[in-house]
């Protein structure tokens, strides 16, 4: 079985006379680079753990991830990185992918989801897709190049996927500015979920700067002193 599924691989990522579904006009497959892929078909993960994987099991299978990441060490590819590399190649319907990206109970399925979505969706469809992400704050463990570990939260994780051209061992295509695409009228404009709070703590320093050019009051760490006699 495993050989099969090693073989079915191969035969997906040959270009010649592909006649397979496209994403952006390419070989889904070849959304990751070519060592990253080898990497991929060669490691234990992907042939043992990935070998059977259909769009249910796989929800099954990142259910259990314990961290994001994309290849570390000798350049070994992490589970999180083969999983995508997996969805790359069953192509689920858009509608399971949002499934999987709206569920609350697994975080790194959400994160497996996200990243899938910036590799595969149209522009508009990423930014309105990602973007409810920003305001998701869990912690997510990522394993470094190094082979070590860093502290991560998803709102920074979806950053990256929507400002960087490359994340976890990934070149990402580069997405237009998003005040071009506002424009244009593709995309509301945006309002930040900390938007109401960082216009609280505006109106609180034009009114303290107020208060300091009375010449009555003045604010010292965060208490008032008259200093009117």
């Amino acid at each position: 079985m495993a050989a099969t599924h090693h073989t079915d691989a191969t035969r997906m990522l040959d270009s010649r006379g592909y006649t397979g579904p496209t994403i952006h006009n390419t070989n889904p497959l070849h959304l990751l680079e070519t060592p990253v892929r080898d990497r991929i078909t060669e490691s234990y993960y992907w042939k043992e753990q990935c070998f059977a994987l259909n769009a249910a099991t796989l929800c099954d299978k990142a259910s259990s991830l314990t961290y994001i990441g994309g290849t570390y060490g000798q350049q070994k590819p992490t589970p999180f990185l083969c999983l995508l590399f997996k969805l790359l190649q069953l192509l689920p319907e858009k509608e399971i992918i949002l499934l999987y990206l709206r569920q609350k109970e697994f975080k790194y399925l959400t994160a497996l989801a996200a990243f899938y979505v910036r590799l595969t969706f149209e522009t508009t469809e990423v930014f309105k897709v990602l973007e409810p992400l920003l305001g998701d704050w869990r912690k997510l463990r990522r394993r470094t190049r190094d082979g070590g570990w860093r502290l991560d939260y998803m709102d920074q994780f979806v950053d990256d996927l929507l400002v960087k051209d490359r994340v976890c061992a990934t070149s990402l295509r580069k997405l237009p500015n998003r005040m071009i695409l506002e424009d244009l009228g593709h995309l509301e404009v945006r309002i930040s979920p900390l938007g109401e709070e960082i216009e609280e703590i505006d109106r609180n320093q034009d009114e303290v700067e107020e208060v300091n050019g009375t010449g009555h009051a003045q604010v010292i760490n965060g208490e008032s002193n008259d200093i009117s006699d």
